[in-house]
């Protein structure tokens, strides 16, 4: 059974999917935290203001955005959640490449008031 603080995390980022898929970058701005940073699939970083920005002028698109086999571990008032990520989006008009990545998001003030702090996109490979 979750936690009451694992509740807040998981409430937390089903919030970010939500926000995400409608290009909400009012409620992004309230979710990331000041100094966020997004690591993406191919290595770019991404402060808060450049993740957010993705979402102006309709440049990113998510068609869909969800996550699954999720577990959050607590260190103190930080959390650690690692998911699948599926997702289909465009960018710029074009299909962006991939649709199952390894998602890690660091989740600080989980006692309180908890914000995403950073995260970190692997694409998910076929076993060898």
């Amino acid at each position: 059974m979750p936690s009451a603080t694992d509740e807040r995390v998981l409430a937390l980022t089903r919030t970010w999917i939500d926000a995400e898929l409608r290009a909400d970058v009012n409620a992004l701005g309230s979710l990331l935290h000041d100094d966020f940073v997004g690591v993406g699939p191919l290595g770019f970083m991404l402060p808060k203001q450049a993740w957010i920005g993705r979402h102006r002028g309709g440049e990113l698109e998510y068609q869909s955005l969800d996550l699954s086999d999720t577990s959050v571990r607590h260190f103190g008032d930080t959390a650690i959640v690692v998911a699948a990520q599926h997702q289909q989006a465009t960018y710029q008009g074009r299909p962006v490449p991939g649709d199952q990545f390894r998602i890690t998001l660091v989740v600080v003030g989980g006692d309180g008031d908890p914000r995403i702090a950073g995260l970190h996109l692997s694409p998910i490979a076929s076993r060898p």
